[in-house]
């Protein structure tokens, strides 16, 4: 079984050289002053030049990530921005979910885990924020869906009731619901069974419901740990085309194990391998003109 502490077997990759992160090219260019195609996924995937590259909602500096002795995350510096899609890419045991955990330190659970480096959020320390605003703030979508065995209106009602002092009432509420509900792409899907079991809903409508839950009370920064794995390509289309909706308004960063899905979604692209940031850029650079020889390898498939 592969864990994070026992990455798989490689083949064909060159490790005889520490891991660079290699600089995006000028736009247009493939690196090598010769144009590619990129500008036209842009428009494809959704993506235009608004919200793009806003202001740095979170700043990683340095950050490693250890369980015992194993330092799973190595010294990775990056920046997360408003209006982006930061895709975390890299084959199993790479370190890419450990990252992802640690943004809204759901790592330190583990027991033997540790970190060090740093991470701020709006320029604060989340060592300084108490967890359940940084949770609030940083909010996560994992994998498999996980709805509440509660009703469907009851889930997004639950962060919210979370969030206040005072468990407020379902006339408080029921509008803060129907909002998330609309941003999740799910609302006219379930607006007249808001009562019913949430469990009986599609995996693809029950994975929409968790992410009306992590947006219901407006996180800055949205976690998606392979959101899409478990569902269907319809329901994966959906997802996508909502991720593209959603980073209108926050900073999102995915972790992929699908190529295909990080230059649909993304807007930054990091590469991930035993630990390491091996290079850092725009989709279109790090697919069609990866700098690093790792990176060459693991986008053509040499190994995974």
């Amino acid at each position: 079984m592969i864990t994070e502490e026992q990455p798989p077997p490689i083949r064909k990759i060159v490790v005889d050289a520490p891991p660079t992160v290699a600089p995006a090219p000028p736009a247009g260019s493939n690196g090598h002053g010769h144009a590619y195609a990129g500008a036209a996924s842009v428009a494809r995937h959704g993506r235009g030049e608004a919200g793009v590259g806003g202001r740095e909602l979170m700043a990683l500096q340095a950050l490693s990530v250890f369980y015992g002795d194993n330092e799973a995350v190595k010294k990775v510096s990056l920046s997360i921005r408003l209006g982006e899609v930061l895709a975390l890419i890299g084959p199993s045991g790479c370190g890419k979910t450990t990252l992802l955990r640690t943004l809204n330190r759901l790592t330190e659970l583990t027991p033997g885990a540790s970190r060090g480096g740093t991470i701020l959020l709006d320029g604060t320390d989340v060592d300084d924020l108490e967890v359940t605003t940084l949770r609030r703030r940083v909010s996560m979508v994992f994998q498999q869906p996980n709805p509440f065995p509660m009703s469907i209106f009851d889930n997004v009602a639950y962060a919210l009731r979370e969030q206040s002092r005072k468990k407020p009432g379902r006339g408080v509420v029921e509008p803060l619901v129907e909002d998330a509900l609309r941003r999740a792409g799910l609302w006219d899907e379930v607006k007249d069974k808001l009562d019913a079991p949430a469990l009986r809903l599609s995996g693809g409508q029950q994975q929409r419901l968790c992410i009306a839950r992590a947006i219901a009370t407006r996180p800055e920064v949205l976690l998606m740990d392979e959101p899409c794995s478990a569902l269907d390509p319809r329901s994966t289309l959906v997802i996508e085309q909502l991720i593209g909706d959603l980073r209108k308004d926050l900073a999102i960063v995915i972790v992929t194990h699908n190529m295909q899905q990080a230059r649909r979604v993304g807007d930054k692209v990091a590469f991930m391998y035993l630990g390491d940031l091996v290079e850092y850029g725009d989709a279109e650079q790090i697919f069609d003109a990866p700098q690093a020889q790792r990176t060459r390898d693991y986008v053509r498939g040499a190994f995974g």
